[in-house]
């Protein structure tokens, strides 16, 4: 008896309903995080070791490339908290439904995004 699966399946052709993007970005985010926290531990250290460290990290943070990944940085930990907020409300049963699952990533796409957009305003 042969079954009825897919054989090569390309993730490429799946259009993916909003909730399913938001929940993916949501994991990437935290992968993300997670990635970075050696750097800003590294960061951390340097400055809090001496004079000289601290004002070697003030130095290298006022450049346009550190400038770009704080704020890749800050608009994943922004992005991260507000979906992680939208799967703590779906958890308590808010939210689960197929409408209000899409209305709730929608204005969690779009409050990361006006954030993102402010926190780049705050930094140049």
């Amino acid at each position: 008896m042969k079954k009825n699966r897919p054989v090569n399946l390309d993730l490429t052709t799946i259009s993916f309903p909003l909730p399913a993007i938001v929940s993916i970005l949501h994991r990437l985010s935290g992968v993300l995080l997670f990635l970075i926290i050696p750097l800003l531990l590294w960061t951390l250290q340097q400055s809090a070791f001496s004079e000289e460290g601290f004002l070697n990290v003030q130095d290298a943070l006022t450049s346009t490339l550190s400038k770009v990944i704080i704020w890749v940085l800050l608009s994943a930990m922004i992005y991260h908290l507000i979906a992680g907020i939208r799967h703590l409300l779906m958890d308590m049963g808010i939210g689960e439904e197929r409408k209000s699952g899409k209305v709730g990533a929608f204005i969690a796409l779009g409050l990361s995004i006006v954030c993102a957009i402010l926190v780049g305003v705050w930094l140049w």
